[in-house]
């Protein structure tokens, strides 16, 4: 078993995201070179706890962040399990290697009143002005992300009781709604779509009827949320955080939250408390006699 096999299972069997498998290549790629380069060890698979370490203190003295570093170790170990479960190692020799110490992330958000902004679409908008501002809403009203919504289907939206059944990572299924305000513009863009008989399957198409890539939904998103923001990061990932963010500012108890965004953990919903709690101090200082 080989990295190219490895990737070749978290794409087909796992269904991960394009941009999860290319950090997940990327990672083991430059592991496989270090692996190369500093010890001639062709196979990766014959890897020790101590060459993982090393590796480690490699990136470490060329600056690369602790984020980034355990993002790579979490990569090895999943490499490294994946062999086990087919039966090439007996032990993971990177399970042992604690994860480095990071500071605590927060998440990134587009204020409300900017989002506010967008809902003005532009007079007699074509078909690309009523897709794009779509796409916004939906990120916006939904929280899904990039890859779910590239792979998101007309028939998984249903129009009478207001939500979206949406697939998430390792094909788990979801009910997501939405507001009636985008129904109506659903509605506008499926009649648009059905004028230039496009006669695609899958929800968001490119103006020859053709399904969009991750790339052109990342490019729509930073374009659009440029126009409203002053934020640096415009990614379809930060509406996501901003979906959360306003739903838990506004009274959205954290396992609703965590379901709405399709999460495992709830380790990975709390990263959006920190903006709830600077709401809560506001509304201290504001209300509280002594504020």
């Amino acid at each position: 078993m080989t990295v190219h096999n490895f990737i070749t299972y978290i794409r087909t069997e796992k269904r991960f995201s394009h941009h999860t498998i290319k950090a997940y290549q990327t990672d083991l790629v430059m592991f496989e070179s270090f692996l190369l380069s500093d010890y001639e060890l062709s196979d990766s698979s014959q890897a020790t706890s101590s060459m993982i370490r090393d590796y480690v203190s490699t990136l470490k003295e060329v600056n690369i962040d602790n984020n980034s570093i355990n993002r790579k170790l979490s990569s090895i170990r999943s490499y490294f399990n994946f062999l086990i479960k087919n039966g090439q190692l007996s032990m993971n020799p990177a399970i042992r290697i604690k994860a480095l110490k990071t500071k605590k992330r927060t998440a990134a958000f587009v204020p409300k009143e900017d989002m506010n902004k967008h809902e003005n679409i532009e007079p007699n908008p074509d078909f690309k002005a009523i897709r794009n501002q779509l796409i916004i809403e939906i990120f916006y009203q939904t929280g899904i992300r990039a890859s779910e919504l590239v792979f998101l289907k007309e028939n998984e939206i249903d129009m009478f009781s207001l939500t979206i059944k949406v697939t998430g990572k390792r094909n788990k299924e979801r009910i997501v709604p939405f507001h009636s305000n985008m129904k109506d513009l659903l509605l506008r863009y499926l009649d648009h779509k059905k004028s230039h008989y496009m006669e695609s399957d899958y929800l968001i198409v490119s103006s020859n009827g053709k399904p969009v890539s991750y790339q052109t939904i990342y490019n729509i998103v930073n374009t659009e949320l440029k126009k409203i923001t002053t934020l640096t990061k415009t990614s379809p990932h930060i509406l996501r955080h901003t979906f959360a963010t306003h739903l838990l500012n506004n009274g959205a108890s954290l396992l609703s939250v965590k379901e709405l965004l399709g999460h495992s953990s709830l380790a990975s919903t709390q990263v959006y408390t920190h903006n709830t709690i600077n709401q809560l101090k506001k509304i201290h200082q504001q209300a509280h006699p002594k504020g």
